[in-house]
């Protein structure tokens, strides 16, 4: 909108084509007649896009303040009037046959748009068919690079032709919109919250039917409207992100199910008030049964939780691969993925597993325990089996090999284990697999460990070597020290260290107690004759 505006003025300034002055304005408008220079229909393209550019920004505002809606209609209608004032600008002579047609698409466009928001899908999807039959004309007709442009509008128009359809009741629209969602990874602009917004009210209909809900034998009663919503619409989500075409899609719409999973819960955690918790306790106390209100708790945070392992299993899985292919590209700058990024994955896996075995209403169920016991240990074999990698990178043979024998006895309690439970195992990694690659990976570390206990020559590169020594004490010793050439070399030890020197002689005078001084009585005496006879006539004035 800002640049719109700016681009108005500059337009307007460089035609000298501006409307009054600062003290009055006069309005004028483009006419054919002055169609000398294409920059005229440039002015009344740049007025609709900022009005349509200003309706955008309010669309925006208006999930907070609902009144400006009917603003952004009002620019809306002044986009759509724009558009046609220039499209009766572009049926002159002057103008080529192809500005014509885009004229014709852009006006066809902001209809539909305009329709759309008004909810009058069969007009808004008569616009939007014109526009894309002369995009998808235009696209035939020149290059291929400028088709690209045309069949990216006509890809941008698709869905709100799906939608418009979809609301005038062709249902198998809703379909196509949903596999559309999911090759692209999201919907943008325009349609994205019509879509969602779509897909709640498609379920909040089949959510009416939806009274009770059966989890691991028992029913509980589902009233709560958000919640109805939520489980109508896992199945769909779980199988969206299962045909999901790459990982970003698939971390979307694991994020997507985590986020709405959470609104369920705090649904119910609304209405698990005290004083109705304490009554329907009382009521139940008998029977040892947690109250239904909280089951139904425990039953989401049970699809939370196990949403959220799933999620870091896949993480994991794609981590795998990187490590696998050995390859680290050291072009694109990302940093490769390490065995330490797999271990926090899977220490966050078993700490959800832990909150699993902590339910409420499950505690006495054995099935379920032993379930989950089985599943921690599965976990915790890769878990060791990754640490045990980062060792193998370390050159630590013997804490590597304990932690390989670790992994193989939590593995051989997984097959001893199953039993019963196998088809509960289904979704979880292949213990067999990570026996036959653990097996495989301690040979290889025995030949390892043997081969660098056996090599007495082994001595470090020149690179590594870090005696901590400055420059000024290995100049005879040849390393190639890196830091020499960054900020922080060590060329002398700085200060420098204290160093003994003798100290300064102390003299002492032995022969002063063996002299033997003049006697100097006979001096004295006559000083002091002297002195007194001297002092009276120097009163007196008398001079010797």
């Amino acid at each position: 909108r800002g640049y719109c505006s700016r681009r108005l003025r500059r337009l307007r300034k460089t035609l000298n084509f501006k409307m009054g002055n600062r003290h009055k304005f006069t309005g004028k408008k483009v006419t054919e007649e002055i169609l000398s220079d294409n920059r005229y229909l440039l002015l009344i393209l740049m007025d609709a896009e900022r009005a349509w550019s200003y309706a955008m920004q309010l669309k925006q505002e208006a999930n907070t303040e609902p009144r400006k809606r009917f603003h952004l209609l009002s620019r809306l209608r002044k986009a759509v009037k724009h558009a046609e004032e220039l499209e009766r600008l572009c049926e002159s002579n002057r103008v080529d046959a192809k500005t014509k047609l885009e004229a014709q698409a852009y006006m066809a466009y902001l209809t539909g748009m305009l329709r759309f928001e008004h909810q009058e899908w069969k007009a808004a999807m008569e616009a939007f068919n014109k526009c894309k039959t002369i995009y998808e004309k235009l696209a035939n007709a020149f290059t291929e690079e400028q088709a690209v442009l045309y069949n990216q509008r006509v890809e941008e128009i698709s869905p709100n032709i799906r939608y418009c359809a979809y609301n005038i009741g062709d249902q198998s629209a809703m379909n196509e919109l949903m596999q559309m969602r999911l090759r692209s990874g999201g919907t943008e602009g325009l349609l994205a919250e019509k879509l969602e917004a779509l897909i709640t009210q498609t379920r909040a209909k089949q959510a009416a039917t939806m009274s009770e809900v059966e989890w691991r034998g028992r029913t509980v009663p589902v009233k709560i409207d958000k919640v109805r919503i939520f489980l109508l619409g896992l199945a769909d989500n779980e199988a969206a992100i299962a045909q999901a075409e790459n990982e970003e899609t698939k971390e979307r719409l694991f994020e997507s199910l985590l986020s709405e999973c959470r609104d369920a819960i705090q649904a119910v955690r609304e209405e698990l008030k005290p004083d109705q918790k304490q009554r329907e306790h009382s009521l139940e106390n008998d029977s040892g049964k947690v109250s239904n209100i909280q089951y139904l708790h425990s039953y989401l945070t049970y699809i939370k939780l196990s949403t959220a392992i799933k999620r870091n299993e896949s993480m994991a899985k794609s981590l795998q691969k990187a490590l696998l292919q050995q390859q680290r590209s050291e072009e694109d700058g990302k940093r490769s993925p390490r065995p330490q990024d797999l271990i926090r994955l899977y220490d966050i896996i078993l700490q959800n597993l832990v909150e699993l075995t902590q339910l409420p209403g499950l505690e006495e169920d054995k099935n379920f325990q032993k379930e989950i016991g089985l599943k921690t240990l599965v976990y915790k074999a890769y878990r060791c089996f990754f640490i045990a990698q980062s060792y193998v990178l370390v050159k630590k043979w013997s804490e590597a090999l304990v932690l390989y024998e670790r992994v193989l006895k939590y593995a051989r309690e997984v097959q001893s284990g199953a039993g019963a439970h196998r088809n509960s195992l289904k979704e979880l990694p292949d213990v067999q697999d990570l026996i036959t690659q653990v097996n495989a990976e301690k040979y290889s570390l025995q030949a390892a460990a043997i081969l660098d206990a056996n090599d007495p020559h082994e001595t470090e590169s020149p690179s590594q070597v870090k005696d901590g020594k400055p420059l000024s004490e290995r100049f005879e010793t040849f390393c190639l020290d890196p830091s020499l050439v960054s900020k922080q070399v060590s060329l002398v030890h700085f200060p420098p260290g204290f160093q003994p020197i003798p100290c300064k002689p102390l003299f002492f005078d032995l022969a002063l107690n063996h002299v033997a001084f003049p006697p100097l009585e006979d001096k004295v005496e006559q000083k002091a004759k002297s002195g007194l006879t001297g002092y009276i006539k120097g009163i007196f004035g008398f001079k010797s």
